[in-house]
């Protein structure tokens, strides 16, 4: 099998074939289920989780003389989604058949849109490890009814269908060939997961089959001509996804370097084995015989109305990171950990408010996060909760308490709940400030050292040994800052 090579360009990775170098192009189509209590054409539940066909109207059953009837609320879901990948709104799109036979489809054809979809071109940008941004293109975004559901586990002889799915608004989401690495598949799946979740347009829970992706993967000689591609199907785990195109790209280049050729096709990845497995060809848009649906009239929308949707659209996490690192100092690091979650940003921002922004993100992103991964939880679940993170920060600020004893403050509150200030009463971890009493204690540590005393003179690093005996002596409750200044005034350095 053939290895990668390093590194060619941010988030390029060339894979090194026997007869050089190769370039992956990668283009996805995300398929993102409104957040909508009904489904696209009809009003039966979306509910995850009901007993099977429970969820099935006549028009999901595809019952003689049952015709269709537009939602607005998931039109103006996928407009809403559009405005926030900055992309064209086009007032007036149409709604096709696309048609093919399989058994968890009752219509016999799928309703979806084709050359007029909802929503044009728009971006996604990609903040990258080594602190670039990579801008990936987005082709179209439109909307179309979900499938139902093949079971093939439940019984010996057949397979069953559950229709629950049946009718449910997707947002087909189709990026450009932009995307050059598995890497750059994964940030921009948990990218456009992130977006989506801030505009509450879908709830991007992958595991529930909300949202997932096909994969369209190909190589080619670097600055050459695009290369067949293959279509890897329903992928619903970013691991796998980078997993999948890691594996499809280098099986491409051995079969090229071997002298076959690239077959056009539709696979599946095979978990277990971390394989690729062909599925069936891959079809082109006229295996499906796309014709506008005569049941549904062209869907025109008023400029007004999409107006007042992007008028109603939160803080998206690119302006909330900016603003991060503008009005509150924040490391482009730090802005793009506290913003890629809706639940963290708003928690980081309680904390934040009023306070450094500095000192509330250290605490957000190392002590916080550090003690919810252990204990397997998330911030929405936080034992601590941000307004009594926030009044522990003040405690440091106001001298209190250590940022050393304030740590151990935390890890009660953790573990057994409570309040800072009560903690650090009951427990007699109040801060000296007492120059006087620390002074003594300088003094009594300075006696019993007087070698180590002498070396400061040479070796100005000693101090920072008498610093810890003296907190050590005092528990962690002397002020550092005022453990210092005595230090120097008696011993300089």
């Amino acid at each position: 099998m053939t290895t990668k090579s390093p590194e060619a360009t941010t988030g390029q990775k060339l894979i090194q074939g026997v007869t050089g170098p190769w370039e992956i192009v990668i283009g996805l189509e995300v398929h993102a289920q409104v957040s909508s209590n009904s489904k696209l054409f009809s009003g039966a539940a979306t509910e995850f989780g009901a007993a099977p066909n429970s969820q099935v109207s006549l028009v999901d059953a595809a019952m003689p003389g049952m015709l269709p009837v537009i939602n607005k609320y998931c039109v103006e879901q996928a407009v809403r989604t559009g405005l926030g990948l900055e992309a064209q709104i086009n007032n007036y799109s149409v709604f096709d058949r696309k048609n093919y036979f399989y058994p968890d489809l009752p219509q016999g054809y799928q309703i979806s849109q084709y050359l007029q979809p909802i929503v044009g071109e728009g971006t996604v940008l990609l903040d990258m490890p080594d602190g670039k941004t990579v801008e990936i293109g987005i082709e179209r975004l439109h909307l179309e009814q979900d499938a139902g559901k093949s079971i093939h586990d439940m019984h010996p002889q057949h397979s069953l269908v559950d229709l629950n799915r049946s009718g449910v608004a997707l947002m087909e989401i189709v990026s450009k060939p932009d995307i050059r690495s598995s890497e750059e598949a994964g940030l921009y799946v948990t990218k456009l997961r992130s977006i989506l979740r801030y505009l509450g347009t879908c709830d991007g829970n992958m595991e529930q089959g909300s949202m997932r992706a096909d994969v369209n993967v190909s190589v080619r000689r670097p600055g050459e001509e695009l290369g067949t591609r293959c279509e890897i199907k329903n992928m619903n785990s970013i691991r796998f996804i980078r997993a999948a195109i890691e594996y499809e790209a280098r099986r491409q280049v051995d079969v090229i370097e071997e002298g076959g050729t690239i077959t056009q096709e539709t696979l599946l990845y095979d978990t277990a084995n971390g394989v690729t497995r062909s599925m069936r060809s891959k079809e082109e848009a006229h295996d499906y015989r796309y014709f506008p649906d005569p049941d549904l009239l062209p869907l025109e929308l008023d400029q007004s109305w999409v107006d007042e949707i992007r008028l109603s659209l939160p803080e998206l996490p690119d302006q909330k990171k900016k603003r991060f690192i503008d009005d509150l100092g924040l490391s482009p690091y730090d802005a793009s950990v506290l913003v890629a979650d809706r639940e963290r940003a708003a928690y980081f921002e309680t904390v934040a408010e009023g306070r450094d922004g500095k000192l509330a993100s250290n605490w957000v992103t190392s002590d916080l996060f550090g003690a919810l991964k252990k204990s397997n939880l998330d911030v929405t679940e936080s034992p601590v909760s941000a307004e009594a993170l926030g009044r522990l920060i003040d405690l440091i600020s106001d001298n209190t308490i250590s940022g050393k004893i304030a740590k151990q403050v935390f890890e009660i509150m953790f573990a057994e709940g409570g309040e800072a200030a009560d903690i650090v009463e009951a427990r007699g971890l109040r801060q000296v400030t007492d120059s006087g009493a620390i002074e003594a204690v300088v003094d009594d540590i300075i006696a019993a050292n007087p070698e180590k005393a002498a070396e400061v003179a040479t070796k100005p690093k000693a101090l920072g040994w008498f610093v810890g005996q003296v907190m050590k002596a005092t528990q962690g409750k002397a002020n550092p800052q005022a453990v210092n200044e005595i230090l120097k005034k008696k011993l300089g350095g």
